[in-house]
């Protein structure tokens, strides 16, 4: 008896072979429990939007809806974007609104 994982052949009659160790890719976060809830998202490059989630897949992309983006150059200020799909490579933070304050930071040197 052989210790490999099990393969079948690929359903469209080439000779390659599919790995059915490796499984469905799961999601890194479960965002089921804030579908319908406020959330902050951040992105690479400074972006920062509040919104409605919606949807997700796998990969963090999000669907967002009454979307606010905050510009904070040369003013701060506000801007409303409606519904939106964020792409998932792009984000750096996402944190519900309700329930999260800002604390100062633990790990740098206080004076």
């Amino acid at each position: 008896m052989s210790s490999e994982s099990p393969q079948i052949p690929d359903l469209n009659g080439s000779s390659c072979w599919k790995d059915l160790s490796k499984g469905k890719r799961e999601a890194i976060l479960d965002l089921s429990k804030y579908v319908n809830e406020r959330i902050r998202v951040k992105f690479t490059g400074g972006r920062e939007v509040t919104g409605i989630l919606k949807g997700y897949d796998q990969l963090l992309n999000l669907v967002l809806d009454g979307v606010e983006e905050q510009i904070n150059e040369p003013e701060p200020q506000t801007r409303l974007l409606n519904l939106v799909v964020l792409r998932g490579p792009t984000i750096t933070l996402l944190s519900p609104v309700d329930g999260s304050e800002e604390i100062a930071n633990p790990f740098v040197a206080q004076e």
